[in-house]
């Protein structure tokens, strides 16, 4: 990925001095401590806080959360292992004032997101990219100022780092604009990728030699182990608590407004997997019933009641406008062939941008297994309106729609007589229908 692909954060009247240069993929910091005052160096970054929590109190609590740590040459720019906030002294003191409240920000909705839990399986590089994606643009649609030359991919907004993971290119070589030191794990598999060693492990075990040698920087801070999943269990647990209560404190303020408010409301409210909201959704259409029709002459002489199904007809719809991967497709595809094996359903599936083709719509029978056609086909805008008008031209009415897309689009006027449910990835809202977090 070249330069010319990133969106980078632009203004003339902020200049740095030439020691220190702050770009996506390379961070160059000069960290003479003997040259830093340290003691002001803390001071302009208390001073941010405390206007921080005066103008914005969610994220002024936020950030008050983590104790502040004057870090070792091991930090190249800030850092947080989601229980203190690091910072390189010669790198803080080279931000003005709005800088560093961005700085101080960034790290707090590292933890208060909990993207130290939620990274799975997922590459330990990629998801620092994917996490400082999430949270960048926001903080500068909100009027924060980052460190110049910092990418700003305005193309993720409003998207969580889930949703962003899969959009990044394997082959991008830009490094985060921070440490995420709570799974800093030498043992992780961009490490072992080569049998090698990275070049920030290099600078890392560089670092520590420096440390042991100089002996003026003996009251600077230590790089932080890893965090244990016992650790990880009780943090998510308690920076929930503090989203929670930073909410709270801001709204009774009457300064909690903006992009903050979806995003509270997004973490805060119970998490489930869309798989089982879906399959608990699809069973309530089984249509199970009890039947006191007659049975064998085997069966005895008293009629008794007996569960029986019916066959449901199920319209499946694709948004094919470019925002939903083919590996989300092939899940979500695995996911209704799992429901179709508990209960008999014959499925319409249909791809959509915004129009419907009539090669873009398969047929499959209640004892046929739904798989994924060669190509959906697609890549302009989303329209939805064409979906419900093919479904309503059909002579038999679909028991229920399903519509997997993210919710970005020309929605029908009224609300049709049969249920829809919308599969939603992102955070946009639907008019009607049952809405599923698709995450």
């Amino acid at each position: 990925m070249s330069k010319s692909d990133y969106q980078f954060w632009q203004n003339s009247n902020i200049e740095l001095e030439p020691q220190v240069r702050v770009i996506g993929e390379d961070v160059v910091i000069e960290n003479n401590i003997d040259k830093i005052d340290l003691q002001a160096v803390e001071t302009k970054l208390t001073k941010a806080r405390t206007q921080l929590i005066l103008d914005k109190p969610f994220l002024g609590n936020l950030v008050l959360r983590l104790p502040l740590k004057a870090a070792g040459s091991w930090c190249r720019t800030s850092a947080t292992d989601a229980k203190s906030f690091y910072y390189n002294p010669g790198f803080i003191d080279q931000l003005d004032n709005h800088q560093v409240k961005f700085v101080l920000i960034h790290e707090a909705l590292h933890c208060a997101l909990t993207h130290f839990s939620r990274r799975g399986n997922r590459l330990k590089h990629k998801w620092d990219l994917a996490c400082d994606f999430a949270i960048n643009p926001l903080l500068v649609k909100e009027g924060f100022h980052p460190p110049l030359d910092l990418p700003i991919f305005h193309k993720y907004q409003g998207m969580i780092a889930e949703e962003i993971y899969p959009m990044i290119d394997d082959s991008i070589d830009t490094e985060p604009m921070d440490q995420h030191l709570y799974d800093d794990n030498p043992k992780d598999d961009a490490s072992e990728s080569d049998g090698g060693l990275r070049e920030d492990d290099l600078q890392d075990n560089s670092a520590k030699d420096n440390d042991k040698n100089n002996t003026t920087s003996s009251s600077l801070a230590d790089k932080p182990s890893p965090l244990t999943p016992d650790e990880i269990q009780q943090l998510s647990s308690k920076w929930q608590k503090n989203l929670a209560s930073s909410a709270q404190l801001a709204q009774r303020a009457g300064k909690l407004d903006g992009e903050f408010v979806k995003l509270i409301d997004f973490f805060l409210q119970p998490q489930f997997s869309w798989q089982s909201l879906l399959s608990q959704y699809m069973s309530s259409f089984a249509r199970d019933d009890f039947s006191y029709a007659r049975p064998s002459r085997r069966s005895g002489n008293a009629i008794l009641p007996s569960l029986r199904s019916n066959q449901i007809d199920m319209t499946i719809a694709i948004d094919t406008s470019g925002s939903i991967s083919k590996d989300e497709i092939d899940e979500f595809v695995t996911e209704i062939n799992a429901i179709k094996s508990n209960i008999r359903a014959s499925i319409i599936l249909i791809a959509c941008d915004e129009k419907v083709s009539k090669e873009l719509i398969w047929h499959f029978e209640a004892w046929g297994e739904l798989t994924f056609p060669v190509s959906l086909g697609g890549g302009k805008g989303t329209n939805f309106n064409p979906v419900f008008d093919y479904v309503n031209a059909q002579d038999t009415a679909s028991s229920v729609l399903i519509y997997f897309t993210d919710a970005k689009g020309r929605f029908p006027e009224f609300e049709p007589s049969y249920p829809v449910m919308w599969l939603v990835k992102g955070k946009e809202s639907v008019p009607w229908g049952h809405r599923i977090q698709l995450n």
